[in-house]
């Protein structure tokens, strides 16, 4: 899984949203197997992919299956734990017997 963290450099609200992901993924074991990226929409790239993503407000998180499947997103703030979570659960492989 990829979790994009859409903002731009100097937003605080956007660096307490790329830490509040990276500390939960930590805590929970699986902060290895998930990427999390900030894509700076102030970048010719971050706005490319915040315009595909229709990106408005920031920041934005996107966790992602692959590079076009989303299966969760989140404007304007940190996703809450409880939903991140949940979301990172239900896309785990399922473990070897």
């Amino acid at each position: 899984m990829k979790i994009e963290v859409y903002g731009k450099q100097g937003c605080n609200l956007c660096k307490s949203a790329m830490k509040k992901v990276q500390h939960f993924l930590e805590k929970w074991g699986v902060g290895t197997e998930h990427e999390v990226v900030f894509m700076d929409v102030e970048s010719e790239f971050g706005a490319a992919e915040g315009d595909f993503h229709d990106v408005f407000h920031i920041p934005t998180v996107l966790l992602k299956r692959d590079e076009l499947e989303v299966v969760a997103r989140w404007d304007g703030g940190a996703p809450p734990s409880e939903q991140l979570e949940s979301h990172i659960r239900r896309q785990a492989p399922p473990a070897a017997a």
